[in-house]
C-alpha cells in the first residue's frame, strides 16, 4: 500500500491510501471512521482493482475541524484526489461519504464514469439531522462525546435504542466513538446545511448504483428511493439480510456488488 498526496482548493494537503491495480476506485469512507474501516471491503478488491481510499480531512487523527464544516469542501477533495488517477473512475461512496461523493459528481461530472453509492442520507425530503443534531452538538460541546454519538445513532441514523444501548455497553464501543464524534457531530451539520430538496442532480447522467439493505432504517432506504427516482441514470439494489453497515458484517457481499457496476462500465 502507498499513499497519494494532493492539495485541494484551499490549500489543504489531502492524503489517500492507494491499494491494488487495474482500473481506479476511488472510495469516500463512511462518517465514525477513517479509510480503514473499509480494509475488510478493499482486500476483496485489490486483486482487480485499484483501490484509493481518500482520508475525509475532519476524520484523520487530530484533525483540525473548521466549522461549519462543508459539503462542498469535501466535493473538492474527492475531485482533487480524482484528477491524479487516470480515466475511468468509479466513484464509491458509503453513508456521508455517498453524500460528499454526490456532491464531487456534480462539481466534476466529467471526472467520474460511474457511481456506488451505499445509503447517501441525503435530505431529500427533510434534514437529516435536525433538533437531534441540535441536541447532539450540545452534548458534545459541554465535553460529553459519548452521549453525542449516542443520539447520533438512536436519532439521527435512527437505530433501534435497546441496539443502541447494547453497542455502548461496550468500553471498546464508547471509546471508538469518542474518538470521531467531532467529526460526525460536524458532518451531519455539513450534510443538513445542504437543505432540503435534490432538484440539482437532475441532470447529473453518470450512471449510478445505489445500494441498500433490505434491514436498514426506513428513512435511509426513502431517501435513495427519492434519488433513485431523480437522478436520471440510477438503479437501486437490496443487499438482502444487510443493514446500513454491510462493510463491516458483509464486505465481500460489498465488493461484489462494486465488481458488477464496474464491469458495466470498463472491462475487468
Amino acid at each position: 500500500m502507498t499513499e497519494l498526496l494532493a492539495s485541494s482548493d484551499d490549500g489543504r494537503l489531502i492524503t489517500a491510501l492507494d491499494d491494488g491495480s487495474g482500473p481506479n476506485l476511488l472510495v469516500v469512507h463512511p462518517g465514525g471512521g477513517d479509510a480503514t474501516t473499509w480494509d475488510g471491503v478493499t482486500r476483496h478488491l485489490t486483486d482487480d482493482f485499484r483501490v484509493v481510499r481518500i482520508r475525509r480531512r475532519i476524520y484523520v487523527p487530530e484533525a483540525d475541524i473548521a466549522l461549519p464544516h462543508s459539503m462542498t469542501i469535501e466535493a473538492a477533495d474527492i475531485v482533487a484526489i480524482a484528477d491524479l488517477l487516470e480515466s475511468p473512475v468509479l466513484l464509491v461512496g458509503h453513508s456521508s461519504g455517498a453524500v460528499a461523493a454526490l456532491e464531487a459528481a456534480l462539481l466534476d461530472p466529467s471526472a467520474f464514469a460511474g457511481l456506488w453509492l451505499y445509503e447517501p442520507p441525503m435530505p431529500t425530503k427533510e434534514l437529516i439531522a435536525g433538533t437531534a443534531g441540535a441536541r447532539a452538538r450540545a452534548a458534545l460541546d459541554r465535553g460529553d462525546p459519548v452521549e453525542a454519538m449516542q443520539i447520533h445513532m438512536r436519532d439521527i441514523v435512527r437505530m433501534p435504542a435497546n441496539v443502541v444501548d447494547a453497542m455502548f455497553a461496550d468500553q471498546h464501543v464508547r471509546e471508538a466513538c469518542s474518538a470521531y464524534a467531532a467529526a460526525q457531530i460536524a458532518d451531519s451539520e455539513a450534510i443538513d446545511a445542504l437543505g432540503v430538496g435534490i432538484d440539482r442532480f437532475a441532470t447529473l447522467e453518470t450512471p449510478t448504483a445505489l445500494i441498500e439493505g433490505d434491514l436498514s432504517p426506513s428513512h435511509l432506504r426513502e431517501r435513495l428511493t427519492d434519488l433513485a427516482a431523480v437522478l436520471p441514470n440510477a438503479r437501486i439494489a437490496t443487499l438482502t439480510g444487510q443493514g446500513h453497515i454491510a462493510h463491516l458484517t458483509a464486505p465481500d457481499t460489498l465488493a461484489d456488488t462494486i465488481r458488477d457496476m464496474a464491469g458495466q462500465i470498463v472491462h475487468v
